[in-house]
């Protein structure tokens, strides 16, 4: 495996390369092509968006050399003093560049006093500068500031494009991941590449043979769902499998036991009921559009449609229906509120069973 993070190994370093940001890329692209670009931006989402890497992309498209682009973290450079520093900075003409670039991640994290000096650079900034702001709480960054900026909200990945990301990344490496095993690194991001590509190098890092065996001829290696469910510690498949039948069979022993099983191996509940309203939107997918089975066989495993399929086929009660899926997102919303982590599963299953 390569010393550097796959995280930095297949970081995007073109507007084509950037994943999931389409009404972001369009805008940038068309501000460059027709040369009206501004001083100021604000880039809000969550972690692992690709807020710094579309900065990046943005000022050396507009011509931006290594040398005029700064990146400033601002939770170690919160303070009067360092953006004392950079209003003294930001006067000094760019080396070999028509604009200098200031990338401030973190944005939110910078004090009192320095938001109020920065504010008076962003009201009559030299018109050789471009500020980029990146933060993931919005509403830390006081309305002054958000006024005097274009501002862009990065979407989090969504599972489809995060699979497709890891199955693409994992064949260059030389790995074979099946859509299920994808499917689960995806769920486990939470809607981040970055952590997707971290919780796909942990699995590949336990596969890699040493550098110097050389892989010289040697088949991609094929990693299966239970690899990933071994190597990351997410809740089992037969878990997940055997709390969607209890619904099905209508059997609340069953249920439960799932859930206690997964309480003694000290699963995170909220990732455990993630993956059970994920796996019952299939099921119902699958009851209601069949004709979708095809395009749905490259988001599960062989064995996981098998199951669906069975289970559909043998729900001659009509359980796997949309009523109980509501409850279970309701179940999912709570989750984090439970004192009891438990709790929130085993109510939806009295709930869904009927039981009084």
């Amino acid at each position: 495996m390569h010393d550097l993070a796959l995280y930095r190994k297949y970081r995007p370093k073109t507007f084509k390369e950037v994943l999931g940001q389409d009404h972001i890329v369009d805008v940038l692209e068309s501000s460059v092509k027709t040369n009206k670009v501004s001083h100021a931006y604000l880039f809000v989402g969550s972690r692992g968006t690709g807020k710094t890497s579309v900065a990046r992309i943005f000022a050396a498209s507009i011509g931006v050399s290594a040398n005029d682009m700064y990146e400033i973290d601002a939770a170690s450079n919160r303070g009067i003093e360092n953006i004392k520093e950079l209003r003294e900075a930001v006067r000094v003409l760019p080396f070999d560049s028509k604009f200098k670039t200031y990338i401030i991640d973190e944005v939110h994290m910078l004090s009192k006093d320095a938001w109020g000096a920065l504010l008076k650079t962003l009201e009559e900034p030299p018109k050789h500068v471009i500020f980029i702001l990146a933060t993931t709480e919005l509403q830390k960054v006081p309305e002054t500031i958000i006024s005097r900026c274009q501002v862009f909200t990065f979407k989090k990945a969504s599972d489809a494009v995060c699979r497709k990301m890891l199955i693409d990344v994992a064949k260059e490496e030389g790995f074979d991941l099946d859509g299920g095993s994808a499917e689960l690194l995806a769920i486990l991001a939470d809607g981040s590449f970055r952590d997707a590509l971290g919780e796909l190098q942990k699995v590949l890092n336990f596969f890699h043979p040493p550098l110097s065996k050389g892989r010289v001829g040697e088949k991609s290696k094929k990693i299966t769902r239970e690899d990933v469910e071994k190597i990351t510690g997410a809740p089992k498949t037969i878990l997940v499998n055997d709390f969607i039948s209890a619904i099905a069979e209508k059997n609340i022993e069953k249920g439960i036991s799932a859930v206690r099983k997964a309480s003694e191996e000290n699963l995170d509940m909220k990732l455990y009921l993630k993956l059970i309203v994920t796996k019952f939107r299939m099921a119902i997918i699958l009851r209601y559009a069949p004709k979708l089975k095809e395009s749905m066989a490259g988001d599960l495993s062989e064995a996981d449609l098998e199951f669906l399929q069975g289970l559909v086929k043998a729900d001659t009660a009509g359980m796997l229906r949309s009523p109980a899926l509501a409850i279970l997102l309701e179940a999912y919303q709570n989750i984090d509120n439970a004192f009891i982590s438990e709790l929130p599963l085993e109510l939806a299953l009295v709930k869904i069973l009927g039981k009084k």
